[in-house]
């Protein structure tokens, strides 16, 4: 018989630097989780990812149990990153970044986020990272 789930999470961490400090403990206390049961683990697995952000998946159980994934670099930072700049548009619609991403760039963020996505056709993920640019007032080239 499967576990009884008790809460889907999603937490943006530093990979390699989770601490039982919050929101990591903050958010597992109040399910009665053993944060070391995360940290170690989480940190064993996103040592490759040393200070990046990553977005962590977790499930906690009816018997205090739980299990993650670790899903990776969020889109927006990939986009952020390859631009050389530190925020998008406060208002995406009206005001846009003189920044354009170029079809070879968010080709590029495609292909790392393929793994992370429900589909394993480039042209869609590439359309999904188009449309994280546009919802950040980053025009495409």
């Amino acid at each position: 018989m499967a576990k009884k789930i008790k809460a889907n999470l999603k937490m943006k961490l530093k990979g390699g630097q989770a601490s039982a400090a919050p929101p990591v403990g903050s958010t597992l206390g109040q399910y009665g989780v053993n944060m070391m049961d995360f940290v170690g683990p989480f940190n064993d697995a996103t040592k490759d990812l040393m200070g990046q952000d990553v977005t962590a998946h977790i499930v906690v159980y009816d018997d205090k149990s739980m299990s993650f994934r670790v899903v990776g670099v969020p889109t927006d930072v990939m986009i952020l990153k390859e631009l050389g700049i530190k925020k998008g548009s406060g208002r995406p619609n009206t005001e846009k970044l003189p920044q354009k991403l170029t079809d070879a760039q968010v080709t590029s963020i495609a292909e790392l986020k393929a793994k992370d996505m429900n589909t394993d056709r480039i042209d869609s993920v590439k359309k999904m990272v188009a449309g994280t640019a546009r919802s950040m007032g980053i025009e495409l080239a």
